[in-house]
């Protein structure tokens, strides 16, 4: 295997001095965008070197905040006021809320938002709220709810503990030699379960004044609380079910001291909860699990002064921006992601490596990496030195390996002033992502071979995002990186993860995104990867992928795409355009090297038009993907960098064609 790279065969595969300029009227025009869109990405760089962007999101994060005070007993009245204003900020016109921009409304986020009004005192006869109420019935009301929405609800009084299915503290005892234990759980699924599990077992109510039973579209009743059976009879779900009730006996031996292995469970959630506090920004550093873990602390019986009641406390405040009149709530930080992807635009559009911006950050993210055997090494046991990159500032135990390509990709261009250290950084961290091919030979975000489908059944699994399967997108970012070190397509891991790719191209031509918004992300991935590989681009396979992207541009040059794919391909490439999408887009047609394509200079000609005075572009929409069908976010920094990497990717391939003439 290849992994010892000289240093300078990485820096001299990108162009380090400023653009050639050319003549033409149309070329002016991208190296205008391009050099303001480096103005403006440089005076955005921390005093510390790197780069952060907003992720923003639906409602619920602030609805959920709100439940969690009132649970809580300790209400800031003003805090209150700006949480109502931003909610009610994100009412959709017939009364609902949804889950991402453009989007319909949706139950979860509807009744939660309903909620945290109500419980802050507006009244249910305020017009926006009766809107609310008839969009939250229309759903099929609370009994629609997800499994995690209906806790939240029994921590208030408002659901009964009876149906919320069970999330059993046992399942840290299962070992690896089962079937299905609590590794083959997502990595995320595990940091917010296991908080969960502590929660469920001491079910600490706290009653509030407020009811939801005008929520129940045929009132209150108990036919109606209890998760729906398959209709065929024998079926996983049916069976998890009847489990389920197994587990609800088991919790009444345990509310009476009987059961054999409650204590030791209990313990051991605890315990594994206060281990992944160390080296991290709150619990796995994202919303649901730091919340879940502050509330599951207090069912504990730590008092509010105890540290690390202060401290999980502290965490989640970090997360919240308040202005004068509002508050909104980010899922987590993204500094080591952003970061990579600017470090690797503004290099790749030609800011020299010794500049003191790419220096600073490229030490940044060296000082960034985990030297830290972290949770997965519990799904992939190899003897490989520990590396890796996260996306937040710091969450030593979840190293990924998305983040870990996208800072190769930025470290091998930027050799510092240790190039030595550079070298031995990079060369740790490819041989640690590596290690994470899957079976099938895809990369998957976190852990290897987290697919075991049979999690999907189980009652509380209803938050669509249990497993951590391997994708296109990913994958072929993994090819990107080792097409630019030389990898041959004959190793056996390109040659198993090219197969992989192949197997995912969808009947039209486009890939699946699971990280991006969606297909045009998916698409665009796979092409650059292959560009990199030096595969022959005519080959039918890539030709139908570029089609595709041609066949769904807009007229005005650009291309969008809404999260509503996720529900029904259908929808395949409509939307509003979007800077970063029509980045995307450009970046994958720029992979067949004809920097005449008219599509692909319709989309230039879009992205320098659109482009603000300052050299940053405006984007509302949501084109980032947490989990499918249930929660996205608009990374704010991807409608500057990608931008300015596709005007970068195209001045590279006019570049090459004037060297052939």
């Amino acid at each position: 295997m290849r992994v010892l790279i000289e240093s300078d065969s990485r820096t001299q595969s990108r162009p380090a001095a400023a653009p050639v300029p050319i003549p033409d009227e149309f070329a002016q025009h991208v190296q205008t965008a391009l050099r303001r869109s480096q103005d403006y990405l440089l005076s955005e760089q921390k005093p510390e070197g790197y780069w952060v962007g907003e992720l923003m999101v639906d409602s619920t994060l602030v609805s959920d905040t709100v439940a969690y005070h009132h649970w809580n007993g300790k209400i800031d009245p003003e805090w209150q006021r700006k949480a109502v204003n931003h909610i009610f900020s994100m009412q959709l016109p017939d009364g609902g809320w949804n889950i991402y921009l453009g989007g319909p409304s949706e139950v979860n986020a509807t009744i939660k938002a309903y909620l945290a009004l109500k419980l802050a005192g507006v009244p249910v006869t305020d017009p926006r709220m009766l809107k609310a109420r008839e969009v939250a019935l229309h759903f099929g009301g609370v009994p629609r709810m997800n499994t995690f929405s209906k806790l939240y609800l029994a921590l208030i009084g408002l659901f009964p503990w009876e149906y919320v299915p069970t999330i059993p503290c046992e399942v840290l005892l299962i070992g690896k030699w089962f079937h299905v234990n609590f590794w083959d759980m997502s990595n995320w699924s595990r940091a917010m379960i296991v908080p969960l599990a502590i929660i469920n077992h001491f079910k600490p109510t706290h009653p509030v004044k407020v009811t939801l039973d005008e929520l129940y579209p045929d009132g209150y009743h108990e036919r109606d609380l209890a998760l729906p059976p398959d209709p065929d009879k024998i079926s996983l779900r049916n069976f998890f079910l009847w489990l389920d009730r197994l587990h609800k006996l088991a919790e009444w031996f345990a509310e009476h001291s009987i059961h054999p292995f409650r204590k030791t469970a209990l313990r051991k959630c605890e315990q594994w909860m206060l281990e992944r506090f160390e080296g991290s920004d709150g619990l796995a550093a994202i919303f649901p699990a730091m919340l879940n873990a502050l509330i599951a602390l207090k069912a504990l019986g730590y008092p509010d002064d105890h540290p690390q009641v202060v401290r999980a406390a502290l965490e989640l405040k970090k997360l919240e921006h308040e202005t004068a009149d509002s508050v909104r709530i980010e899922p987590c930080f993204s500094p080591v992601w952003d970061t990579a992807i600017v470090t690797m635009c503004l290099r790749e559009s030609g800011i020299p490596e010794n500049h003191p911006a790419m220096k600073k950050s490229a030490e940044w993210l060296i000082e960034k990496e985990i030297r830290f055997r972290g949770d997965w090494y519990h799904k992939n046991p190899v003897d490989v030195e520990p590396s890796g990159w996260v996306f937040e500032y710091a969450n030593k135990w979840n190293p990924d390996v998305d983040d870990t390509a996208m800072v190769l990709l930025a470290l091998r261009q930027v050799p510092t002033d240790n190039p030595q250290q550079r070298d031995e950084c990079f060369q740790r961290g490819m041989k640690w992502m590596l290690a994470f091919q899957c079976k099938d030979g895809g990369w998957a975000a976190f852990d290897k071979d987290c697919t075991k489908n049979i999690l999907e059944k189980v009652p509380f699994a209803d938050h669509n995002a249990m497993l951590d399967p391997e994708c296109a997108d990913i994958t072929a970012r993994i090819l990107e990186l080792l097409g630019y070190e030389g990898w041959s397509t004959s190793h056996h891991q390109v040659r198993d993860a090219l197969d992989y790719v192949k197997a995912q191209q969808e009947e039209d031509g486009s890939w699946y995104g699971r990280w991006g918004v969606n297909y045009i992300y998916g698409t665009w991935q796979v092409l650059r990867g292959m560009r990199a590989l030096k595969l022959n681009m005519n080959e039918d396979w890539l030709k139908r992928g570029g089609a595709w992207l041609e066949s769904v541009q807009h007229e005005d040059g650009g291309w969008g795409e809404r999260c509503n794919t996720y529900d029904d391909p259908v929808f395949k490439g409509q939307g509003p355009s979007t800077a970063s999408q029509t980045a995307w887009a450009v970046m994958g047609l720029c992979a067949f090297g004809n920097p005449e394509n008219p599509a692909l200079k319709r989309g230039i000609e879009y992205l320098y038009r659109t482009q603000n005075l300052d050299g940053s572009w405006t984007e509302h929409e949501t084109t980032g993907t947490g989990f499918p069908k249930v929660f996205y976010l608009k990374y704010d920094m991807y409608r500057n960098a990608w931008p300015l990497l596709a005007l970068a990717t195209y001045q590279q391939i006019c570049e090459r064609g004037a060297a052939q003439k």
